[in-house]
């Protein structure tokens, strides 16, 4: 399984995915911005050009005549994703460091990137994975449904996140108010976002591995 996942980080990925989360992670030093936006430019733009360039390169059919289970196949594929997804919130983080020194006082709209609001990230791309793996692997080739539904499920649930912490006072307290200074309650989000995030993922790779087992590979 190691190997496979090499494989797909040395010759799968296109090295600039690993470039990317730097720039999208300089957006987050845009003041007020809506910073839901940078999780989400992994599922905008890394997993459909990724996933597209294992089609052309007919990783699948090569994948198969190797030396491996199915099983295996599923697992490397989708720690090549997480990995790439914990890049992705974790260079975001340490640009959310410089955006509260550059903007001390700045009065946000939209979420601040607090530990609370990483939480609920985790939950979003929780909610992609478990989607996008999920009807991925019903054909482990076709990627561009199982792209658009996750997307939007997605960015539905930012949206809805987001118009809870406007519209919802005691929402609006945790993530604009006295909530913020509370480092207990911003770390116990944070946590129950990353129990989520591992819990989709999981689900979703078994029910892959249920799913490409019965995908014949001609």
């Amino acid at each position: 399984m190691y190997n496979l996942v090499m494989k797909d980080l040395k010759l799968g990925v296109n090295p600039w995915f690993f470039v990317l989360p730097l720039i999208m992670g300089g957006l987050m030093l845009i003041p007020g911005w809506i910073y839901f936006l940078v999780p989400l430019y992994f599922c905008f733009i890394t997993v459909p050009n990724m996933f597209g360039g294992f089609k052309s390169q007919n990783d699948l059919m090569f994948s198969t005549i190797m030396p491996v289970t199915k099983k295996d196949i599923v697992k490397s594929r989708i720690t090549v994703i997480v990995i790439l997804e914990l890049v992705h919130l974790l260079i975001a983080m340490i640009f959310s460091i410089f955006t509260f020194r550059l903007y001390p006082h700045l009065t946000y709209f939209f979420y601040a990137p607090y530990l609370g609001f990483w939480g609920l990230c985790f939950i979003m791309l929780a909610i992609f994975n478990i989607v996008f793996i999920s009807m991925h692997y019903k054909t482990a080739y076709k990627y561009g449904a199982a792209t658009t539904a996750s997307t939007m499920a997605a960015v539905l649930f930012a949206g809805v996140a987001q118009w809870a912490g406007i519209q919802s006072p005691w929402v609006n307290d945790i993530f604009y108010g006295s909530g913020t200074d509370n480092i207990a309650l911003q770390l116990s989000i944070l946590m129950v976002g990353l129990v989520i995030f591992i819990a989709f993922t999981l689900i979703a790779y078994r029910i892959a591995v249920k799913k490409f087992q019965r995908v014949e590979i001609l």
